[in-house]
């Protein structure tokens, strides 16, 4: 396990008593992506003609940056803020994505479905959070079987990352006592950036999805580790 630790006075303090809740991302954190958002993205711009708006590889350079930030946000963007042309391209991503799923199956990050058990059995509290819609979202989970204490998307929570929103709604539905308690972990700088404004007592970025340890640590990660298997071997996640 390699770690890049950057933690901050009150991290470095939270001791295992003061965890309450753990807020995980899913794709590229706890579900394998496997370039299926990339290529969702492609069939939906091929199909509404965002394509022929601007060059392709430029939309996906933008989608690549923005990875884990709301969906219809991102389209929203590459429309020219078109709110037509935007859900249009949103639901034809939604609806490729499940093409996707159902080609390719969806498969979980090694070691992730173990860890939100032993976490949830340590007594900790644990939410999934997404960019995707409730339904992609839904979908993913049906396949994997997983039971959590809170699933969230945008539209549950209102605005998406970078904002605290997911943070502070999975606060919120799971009953979690303060922020201070929550540790949140991703593999985007959008994820990153959503626990650092949410005031979460610990930020960690993983190594598995979108963006490299050098951009995890520059969006102000207090911890980045290989993967999420790794974060039991934490001294805050050690066990009550």
């Amino acid at each position: 396990m390699t770690i890049t630790s950057h933690l901050s006075a009150a991290s470095a303090t939270a001791d295992t008593d003061s965890i309450e809740l753990v807020v995980l991302d899913m794709a590229g954190t706890t579900v394998i992506d496997d370039g299926i958002v990339e290529q969702a993205f492609e069939r939906a711009a091929r199909r509404v003609g965002l394509d022929r708006m601007r060059p392709l590889e430029e939309s996906l350079q933008y989608v690549r940056d923005t990875m884990g930030q709301s969906k219809i946000e991102v389209f929203r963007h590459l429309t020219g803020g078109d709110e037509i042309a935007a859900h249009a391209a949103n639901e034809a991503f939604e609806a490729a994505y499940a093409e996707l799923i159902d080609e390719v199956g969806v498969d979980a990050i090694p070691g992730a479905a173990e860890t939100i058990v032993a976490l949830r059995s340590n007594g900790y509290r644990v939410a999934l959070t997404t960019g995707f819609s409730p339904e992609t979202r839904d979908a993913v989970l049906a396949r994997l079987g997983w039971e959590v204490d809170a699933v969230l998307s945008p539209a549950d929570a209102g605005r998406g990352r970078p904002a605290p929103d997911l943070v502070l709604a999975a606060l919120i539905a799971t009953g979690a006592s303060s922020v201070a308690s929550v540790i949140v972990v991703g593999d985007t700088t959008s994820d990153v950036r959503s626990g650092r404004n949410a005031g979460a007592g610990l930020v960690i970025g993983v190594m598995t999805g979108a963006h490299s340890r050098e951009q995890l640590d520059a969006a102000g990660a207090d911890l980045v580790l290989d993967s999420v298997r790794d974060l039991l071997a934490l001294p805050q996640l050690a066990g009550r």
